[in-house]
């Protein structure tokens, strides 16, 4: 997200006591925590409260720390605050931990893959974060790879793609929005209107669709930058349309049900779904951010509940008891308040 002056909500470090007073997590049930943004430097309760969860999963989204540096030893040093916290070891001895980088982490604001660094900045990452349960991570440029869990024989697929390793420059804002008509700030990027431009990269694109190719009952793409949303002049896939694209004409190659999105960046919280022609809705469930927060919330004509501007965290709850498995989206606040809560059935997202 665009590096501009951050505004941080400092709260005492007071430990949370007991679980908050909805109990989620049962036999029949699968609970991922999910966020993102959070500075190394300032008081983590969010993650107290999610390891007082104990999620079967908690994934970060990107911005995992605050480094924008050409400096290795900076950036390590970043890292080795973050996993000194107390917070931090709560959720790390209560629940796995998985995770993907977005600009801040990867190296610079808003960068890609001319960031000088890329391949040493990844070591780091690997070297805090492990291999994901992922062997081949380390054999290949860039950090995506996928993370398989199993619930009564049911299997959930995590897919965390790389968009930052091989993604080319943004567009300028080239002033053709209509003279940034109905927006109340400057934007910062266009989208490409060709496709000589990419997120992904080729060998990523090959690598998703054998991903998409192998059976699974519920597919999660853990995306650092938000998928379903309409362009805000800010980044998100958005700013390559054709790449958006790309990805949905993958699915109704692939057949691939059981997709929605989860993601990050934006230091608010929404839900947003793209209603697809021919195929089915895509749900990106945007949870942002743990220390971070922002003064507006950007426009979005596919946001269907929210935003919610204090520091949050995301849940996935998969009910697998039910007939037809029910999917349950949530954002919960920093005072334990429950602020989106939306259930959807498996077989919406189906062709």
């Amino acid at each position: 997200m665009k590096n501009r002056i951050y505004l941080v909500v400092l709260v005492a470090m007071v430990a949370c006591t007991g679980k908050p007073k909805e109990e989620i997590s049962d036999a029949g049930k699968t609970v991922i925590a999910f966020g993102s943004c959070a500075h190394q430097y300032d008081p983590q309760p969010i993650l107290t409260d999610v390891a007082a969860l104990k999620p079967d999963a908690f994934i970060y989204l990107g911005d995992n720390i605050y480094s924008d540096t050409y400096s290795m030893d900076t950036l390590r040093k970043n890292y080795q605050v973050l996993g000194a916290k107390p917070e931090f070891q709560a959720l790390k001895g209560a629940t796995k931990i998985y995770a993907v980088w977005d600009d801040h982490d990867f190296g610079w604001n808003d960068s890609g893959r001319h960031y000088p660094f890329k391949n040493e900045s990844k070591q780091i990452f690997l070297d805090f974060f492990g291999d994901q349960g992922d062997s081949t991570i380390r054999q290949h440029e860039g950090i995506y790879h996928t993370v398989w869990m199993e619930k009564d024989g049911k299997r959930i697929q995590i897919i965390f793609p790389d968009l930052r390793t091989f993604r080319d420059k943004l567009l300028p804002y080239n002033g053709n929005r209509n003279g940034q008509k109905g927006y109340a700030y400057e934007l910062d990027y266009s989208p490409y209107t060709t496709s000589d431009s990419t997120m992904l990269g080729e060998v990523q694109w090959k690598w998703l669709e054998e991903q998409l190719n192998q059976p699974a009952d519920v597919r999660i793409v853990a995306s650092s930058t938000q998928f379903s949303i309409t362009h805000n002049g800010y980044e998100a896939w958005a700013n390559f349309p054709h790449e958006q694209q790309r990805f949905i004409e993958l699915l109704k190659k692939t057949k691939a049900n059981g997709v929605f999105f989860i993601s990050g960046d934006v230091h608010y919280a929404e839900l947003s779904k793209l209603n697809v022609p021919e195929g089915y809705p895509l749900y990106d469930a945007t949870s942002s951010g743990i220390t971070s927060t922002w003064e507006f919330a950007t426009p979005n004509d596919n946001r269907i509940a929210g935003p919610v501007m204090e520091n949050n965290y995301g849940l996935v709850v998969i009910d697998w008891s039910k007939v037809d498995p029910e999917i349950t989206l949530q954002i919960h606040d920093k005072e334990k308040k429950k602020r989106i809560d939306k259930t959807i059935t498996l077989s919406e997202l189906k062709f």
